[in-house]
């Protein structure tokens, strides 16, 4: 029988050769935008608009079929990582090879789910899971996979800490204890959001109070488990921060993991920003002892210049890794209990999993594990820096030592009361933000609010730093505290 007559836009929509023209004029507007935000001088970092003018601009768009022009208003409004000025969220300006890689996962388009559809990828992904166990570490039994995105990483880790402890039969009877998280108050929010997604509610989650350097006070550990433990409640897991979102801190790896190995509790380490210190020699101390920790997350794109979002879960015994979502699926699996770490929807709560293993693989192909070491060792000495900068300047206060490549701070003055500093605060940032000429965020420390940077540029140098500051201090020198401060649309850390 003949084919159906194919459509002619179909065959020009696909065809080889516009793919080449389109992709080396998509090739010198990126090229040309590195070039241009790299120089940090040349655009806005951020082209701010309200987010009803930003709809209303692209609901009367019209680029009468041109990718081209696409693609330039693409980026003349988006937020420009690449720009040394960029000291805001936790995610960083991704490597030129790396976004090219992604350019190939996304045309190949293979997912992982099951081995047939992803071979490259899925071996390469086991080589990346063998990398990082090694460098933390841990037995030859660590394993784990990728998964997109550390707030679904902590929730699978979670859901295999249940699992072990229930013998795996809550996959088909649910909760049927009373189970309880102990996490630092520090915890980032997807960990109180994961453990409500297992229907734990607030009696399931156990918080820790911070020191003053916002780590977990390990000494509350015994009377939280005894205090849990006589409610009725028993303790599953224990979350700890390598290191936390607000000031980058990390908690002590090793009374936590003393104490759940004396209770047989599971230590999940949340180190999807910090864990990568694993790379640096010079840092790897600040996770000692991970290598007791059951499962860890671990974030590419927050300090190691990967595209977002790739992010790897380790187990230090791979067999947890397949108790998460225990299930029968006939049509992808033959009918075998093995564990097979080729077919990785056995594991991960994606069936099309993306490719991401080759945004990293492609790296450490082209650059090696030294890159990793030279990002993270610029950035925290530059962070060391810009915090001993802030010391130094009369008009600011520095929240804690950075321990990573967080610095918190604030602009302030003697006759400020502390809502007065809040509410300064929050409108220096907005101004700031709102001209383009800096992105950074703000955060809430024990109730009051500071600036909060972080610093995931090799191109950022103290210069620019020192510019932030000034100009922190003379938006600040122009504010009248008084006034009644304007309606704040831009969202904090």
């Amino acid at each position: 029988m003949k084919s159906p007559p194919r459509p002619p836009i179909l065959e020009q929509a696909s065809s080889p050769q516009e793919f080449r023209r389109l992709g080396h004029e998509l090739i010198e507007q990126l090229a040309q935008y590195l070039t241009e935000a790299q120089s940090g001088n040349s655009r806005p970092t951020l082209p701010w608009k309200s987010p009803e003018d930003c709809l209303e601009f692209w609901s009367q768009f019209n680029a009468k079929g041109s990718f081209h022009e696409l693609i330039r208003q693409t980026l003349a409004n988006s937020v420009a990582l690449h720009d040394p000025r960029y000291v805001g969220h936790q995610i960083n300006p991704p490597l030129p090879v790396s976004a090219l890689a992604s350019l190939v996962v996304d045309l190949l388009n293979n997912g992982m789910g099951v081995y047939d559809m992803g071979m490259a990828g899925t071996a390469m992904e086991r080589l990346l899971l063998q990398t990082l166990s090694e460098l933390f570490g841990m037995p030859t039994t660590a394993g784990g996979f990728m998964t997109s995105g550390g707030s679904l990483a902590n929730l699978t880790a979670l859901l295999a800490a249940r699992a072990r402890l229930t013998n795996d039969n809550v996959w088909q009877r649910g909760n049927v204890r009373p189970l309880v998280a102990i996490v630092s108050d520090s915890a980032h929010y997807c960990v109180d959001r994961a453990l409500r997604i297992m229907g734990l509610g607030t009696e399931g989650i156990y918080r820790i109070p911070v020191n003053d350097r916002f780590q977990m006070r390990t000494d509350l550990l015994a009377d939280a488990h005894s205090t849990i433990e006589r409610r009725g409640g028993h303790v599953f897991a224990v979350v700890a921060n390598s290191g936390s979102t607000s000031t980058g801190s990390y908690d002590d790896l090793e009374s936590i993991a003393d104490f759940c190995e004396m209770h047989n509790i599971w230590l999940h380490v949340d180190g999807a920003h910090g864990a990568a210190v694993c790379f640096s020699p010079r840092h790897r101390h600040l996770i000692r002892c991970i290598e007791r920790a059951d499962s860890v997350t671990l974030d590419f794109h927050k300090l190691l210049m990967t595209p977002a979002i790739t992010s790897a879960l380790v187990f230090r015994n791979d067999q947890d890794s397949y108790r998460t979502f225990a299930q029968q699926a006939h049509y992808l699996f033959a009918d075998t209990d093995d564990t097979e770490w080729y077919n990785l929807a056995r594991r991960t709560f994606e069936c099309t999993k993306h490719m991401m293993s080759l945004k990293v693989f492609s790296i450490l192909k082209c650059h090696g594990t030294e890159i990793f070491q030279a990002q993270i060792e610029y950035l925290f000495e530059l962070a060391k820096t810009f915090a001993e900068m802030i010391r130094c300047h009369d008009q600011m206060e520095l929240a804690i030592d950075p321990p990573a490549n967080i610095v918190c701070f604030r602009y302030a003055t003697a006759s400020w009361n502390s809502h007065q500093i809040d509410q300064a605060n929050m409108r220096i940032r907005e101004q700031i933000v709102r001209s383009g000429d800096f992105y950074l965020v703000q955060t809430s420390l024990r109730g009051t609010i500071w600036l909060r940077t972080t610093l995931s540029n090799p191109k950022t140098t103290t210069e620019h730093l020192a510019t932030l500051l000034d100009l922190i201090g003379r938006t600040g020198q122009q504010i009248n505290i008084n006034d009644d401060p304007a309606h704040h649309s831009l969202s904090t850390s």
